[in-house]
């Protein structure tokens, strides 16, 4: 994993660093909102219904695009030689070749424009999904006060640091977090377990 961004580092070693009460009160923890609900089962659907919408609707308005300009492209051409015959307006000349520019804009700046447009309808398609997964996430941030959340890929692996991931998952029941996510840090619960009490030995000792 990649490490954080220097500052950071910084901050978190001045602040793990030396015996004083206030380093021992220190709690880290991972997590990314994003991700999570990508972790989802719910999320499939969101991909597949965005995956109808990039190839029709998009794609639909793309082919758009082309036609128009290709329709605005052919009337100027036209009108241009009528505009020099002085048998038609040169204001309607400018207007069309403005029309045919704003076509030719969208053509260009396509991958954009439609990058722009799937992930404003990601986000519309998975707008549930984030709200349930936020409302969990605060019941955990509730129930455990962190001093900082860092997200995966911002640290070290083996760095102590309490995997979030593993208590959202846990507040909203589900089962199947993927296993790299169960690997990102260490189970909160598990940490806070108190350890598991020994049967006593037998006294062996002979009698006298």
């Amino acid at each position: 994993m990649k490490k954080v961004f220097f500052p950071v580092l910084a901050f978190l070693a001045l602040l793990l660093s030396g015996e004083t009460a206030q380093a021992q009160t220190i709690k880290i923890g991972v997590f990314d909102l994003d991700v999570m609900v990508q972790a989802m089962p719910g999320y499939r659907s969101v991909d597949s219904l965005l995956n109808i919408y990039n190839t029709d609707s998009l794609g639909a308005e793309y082919q758009i695009y082309q036609s128009e300009y290709a329709r605005l492209d052919s009337t100027y051409k036209k009108d241009s030689v009528l505009v020099a015959a002085g048998t038609k307006s040169k204001a309607l000349l400018d207007y069309t070749d403005g029309e045919r520019r704003k076509m030719a804009m969208n053509l260009v700046y396509w991958q954009q424009i439609a990058q722009q447009k799937s992930d404003a309808k990601k986000g519309q398609l998975a707008q549930p999904l984030y709200e349930v997964v936020a409302a969990a996430y605060k019941k955990v941030l509730d129930t455990r006060k962190y001093t900082i959340i860092l997200k995966p890929q911002t640290y070290e692996l083996g760095f102590p640091i309490d995997n979030l991931f593993i208590s959202v998952a846990k507040e909203l029941k589900l089962t199947d977090l993927p296993q790299q996510l169960i690997y990102l840090g260490d189970d909160p619960d598990a940490k806070a377990a108190p350890p598991a009490k020994t049967a006593a030995a037998p006294n062996t000792k002979p009698k006298n």
